[in-house]
């Protein structure tokens, strides 16, 4: 029985399938199949229940698991007290929103490839919803994205907001919002929402809201003159730079966007919580330049 056996047993129970823990592992289907066959064999005992699609644990699979849990943190403390960070490896999937990609996310690559530089970065940039989902279903290890996530398994680690300010064309004069469109975030996300219910109560039913989830885009958009919206600074800098776009006061400026560097938990992982502590201080250095 090995380590790699046991780290192994512990993702297929944890994600629920061979494939999920394979890519997760960065091992193929059949490395993963004979682990867990070998494990199985050393231990004279079934460990899961195998059906059509679905992976249940026994009695003796479920038992093997809390002691699995307990060999993984002790490892995690040795990697994360006494291994040296150069020598780790492996894969680590982070993901981030675009106003963080825009921001401090190459920073923070920059330091994080530098502390660990044979870990293997696979980078996701979406929108919070979708990062949260793939953190919670074990498809991120580390998201940078609006939070907190409000779930007992999640660590939040708070991250410097953002704070809007409104964007007009500065070939349009136009910016009474009852007749130029407000152009925001995606529709399915805080800022979206918190936005139409804000215009509703100001301006009426006859506001009218676009959404994308390309912040680029976007701002082109106002920049064309074709809408007005509010959005962080940094993200606007290169449109002010060549006065394509300028600030304006509409007479209320949305809440600023919160966001967390957030991952799970369980099982402990070294590397998720020394990358959600360096994300911090490289976000605060980066918003005190």
């Amino acid at each position: 029985m090995t380590f790699d056996q046991i780290r192994t047993f512990l993702w297929v129970a944890r994600l629920g399938g061979f494939r999920r823990a394979s890519e997760r592992l960065n091992l193929s289907q059949p490395a993963v199949s004979t682990r867990i066959a070998n494990l199985e064999k050393e231990l004279r005992v079934t460990l899961f229940e195998r059906g059509p699609g679905t992976l249940v644990l026994t009695k003796q699979g479920t038992l093997l698991l809390t002691y699995a849990e307990q060999m993984l943190f002790v490892e995690e403390e040795i990697k994360q007290h006494v291994a040296n960070p150069s020598e780790a490896e492996g894969l680590f999937r982070i993901g981030a929103s675009e106003t963080v990609a825009q921001a401090w996310l190459p920073a923070f690559l920059q330091a994080f490839s530098g502390t660990y530089p044979r870990v293997n970065i696979d980078l996701t940039v979406d929108i919070s919803g979708n990062l949260r989902s793939g953190l919670l279903n074990r498809q991120l290890d580390l998201a940078f994205l609006m939070g907190p996530i409000s779930e007992f398994t999640v660590q939040n680690i708070a991250l410097p907001r953002f704070d809007l300010h409104w964007y007009k064309s500065t070939k349009n004069p136009e910016t009474d919002l009852a007749h130029i469109p407000v152009i925001s975030y995606a529709r399915q996300t805080r800022p979206y929402q918190e936005l139409i219910s804000e215009l509703s109560h100001r301006i009426g039913p006859q506001v009218r809201v676009y959404s994308s989830a390309s912040l680029s885009a976007s701002l082109r958009m106002i920049a064309a003159g074709m809408a007005v919206g509010p959005y962080p600074r940094t993200l606007a800098s290169d449109l002010l730079r060549t006065n394509e776009i300028e600030e304006f006061d509409p007479g209320f400026t949305p809440q600023p966007l919160e966001f967390t560097a957030s991952y799970l938990g369980e099982p402990r992982s070294y590397l998720s919580e020394t990358g959600a502590e360096m994300a911090r201080d490289v976000a605060l250095k980066w918003a005190i330049e």
